[in-house]
């Protein structure tokens, strides 16, 4: 039997429990750089394979704005953040004020991208933050590779090698909200932590979770 055929409930809801600590520390941060009140959660945590992560993207043929970086230390693997586009212009209108962007049609100026970066850097540092304080494991992010692509085209990017060796991914879906706003101006996007194949046991045996082969 695969092992992710033993993960529970229990599991997952760690994982959101330390999904939605580092939303909140996420969501202090971009509060204190866009100086309005950001909220942040964590609605749902899943394991799924590969071809659930393009679903999830709407397609592998969906144009996402994409954040990639590696993980590093005593758990290795590697993280995405895809937005779909149009959310990811809207936060990015928001974030540096200027209602002119638009994301989907090529080519960018620097400063959007600069501003999306900086918002894979600050969601990806709060996660494995949390991560690594529940765990007690050192975690080391990479800087963070910024693209605007099909995801099929991102992921593969990221997952050339892995691909290989690895059939899951831990997926954190986010919800980012300014207060006062409904729920229909919800920024949504998903957060897919891929830990190399032994990455996983290292992860859940550091919860105190056993996970027979």
């Amino acid at each position: 039997m695969a092992f992710i055929d033993n993960i529970q409930s229990l599991h997952l809801d760690v994982l959101k429990e330390i999904g939605n600590i580092g939303a909140g520390h996420a969501a202090t941060s971009l509060s204190k750089m866009l100086n309005k009140k950001i909220d942040m959660q964590v609605p749902d945590v899943q394991i799924v394979s590969f071809g659930e992560i393009m679903e999830l993207a709407g397609g592998s043929e969906n144009i996402v704005a994409g954040v990639f970086l590696r993980i590093e230390g005593d758990v290795s693997g590697s993280m995405f953040f895809m937005l779909p586009i149009e959310q990811a212009t809207n936060f990015v209108k928001d974030m540096i004020g200027d209602e002119s962007i638009d994301l989907r049609h090529p080519p960018f100026d620097e400063l959007p991208l600069s501003a999306l970066q900086e918002l894979g850097n600050i969601l990806s540092g709060s996660y494995l933050s949390s991560l690594s304080d529940f765990t007690n494991l050192s975690l080391y992010p990479s800087v963070p590779a910024l693209a605007i692509d099909m995801a099929g085209a991102i992921v593969s990017y990221g997952l050339i090698e892995l691909s290989q060796v690895s059939d899951y991914a831990i997926v954190i879906n986010t919800s980012i909200n300014e207060e006062n706003t409904g729920v229909s101006e919800s920024v949504n996007g998903h957060f897919f932590l891929l830990p190399d194949p032994d990455s996983f046991h290292t992860i859940f045996k550091a919860l105190g979770v056993t996970i027979d082969d």
